[in-house]
């Protein structure tokens, strides 16, 4: 599908290789753009690149401090925004179908994506989880995610 925009968006990530490997996967799904906000390292940070393997120089990233900035401006552009936690809201992300364009919001490995980025989101998607751990690692719930959007967006 050629016409599949995948924005995304990562607010305080902690660890580096995270960033590097949702790099990576953002590359094999032919994202658009990464917005990289509060702490999250970005590209300068050396680490990024040992799991991120060549695909920084492939994918178009850029910084801001604040994410309802980069939220404001998506919004106004028209992006919907879906975000990747497990709420009373949540909805399976198997059972929906996605829009061409949209924009992904993965947040903190600990806490999860902030209350004030899930109340201004469009869609808040869950992967179910069966094990007594209640979360996958963020750069693997984004690959699982990013790969369904992309394969079943309208």
């Amino acid at each position: 599908m050629n016409d599949f925009n995948l924005y995304i968006l990562l607010h305080d990530i902690r660890s580096a290789f995270n960033v590097g490997s949702i790099f990576r996967t953002a590359d094999c799904v032919g994202a658009k753009k990464i917005f990289l906000t509060g702490y999250t390292p970005t590209p300068e940070n050396f680490r990024l690149e040992k799991t991120a393997l060549g695909a920084l120089q492939f994918v178009e990233w850029e910084y801001f401090e604040d994410p309802m900035d980069v939220i404001k401006k998506l919004k106004d552009d028209g992006v919907p925004l879906y975000a990747a936690e497990q709420t009373g809201d949540s909805i399976d992300y198997a059972s929906i179908k996605y829009p061409s364009t949209l924009c992904l919001a993965v947040g903190n490995e600990i806490s999860g994506v902030e209350d004030n980025i899930l109340e201004v989101a469009d869609k808040i998607v869950e992967i179910p989880v069966y094990g007594k751990k209640n979360s996958l690692n963020v750069a693997t719930a984004f690959g699982i995610l990013a790969y369904q959007m992309r394969n079943y967006a309208n």
